[in-house]
């Protein structure tokens, strides 16, 4: 991929129910890019080597793990992990209904 393509916002389609119901099953996400992300950002990111859509959490220690808007999936304490940002959500799109969001990042 090219350096100029990296850096392009693209779509993917929600496949499960863990972050409903902010992101039902099914909806559209637009990611921007990024390598870095805030805390309380929507992120995709890929966690030793298995990529997840969740919201990143940062407390004020510095410890960081991905959280399910779902009560039904656990946490994912990133503490010692692999991990890596590959974008922050900035849009979702459910039955032609837009709404953006504003990354936080650090």
């Amino acid at each position: 991929m090219s350096e100029c393509a990296s850096s392009e916002p693209y779509a993917l389609q929600v496949l499960d129910n863990s972050m409903e119901p902010e992101f039902p099953d099914q909806c559209i996400v637009i990611i921007q890019p990024a390598d870095i992300c805030g805390d309380g950002d929507y992120v995709f990111i890929e966690v030793d080597g298995v990529r997840w859509f969740r919201r990143y959490v940062e407390n004020e220690d510095g410890h960081k793990m991905l959280l399910s808007d779902n009560d039904l999936y656990p946490e994912i304490d990133l503490d010692g992990l692999d991990f890596k940002v590959l974008g922050i959500i900035v849009q979702r799109n459910v039955r032609r209904k837009i709404k953006h969001y504003h990354p936080k990042l650090a």
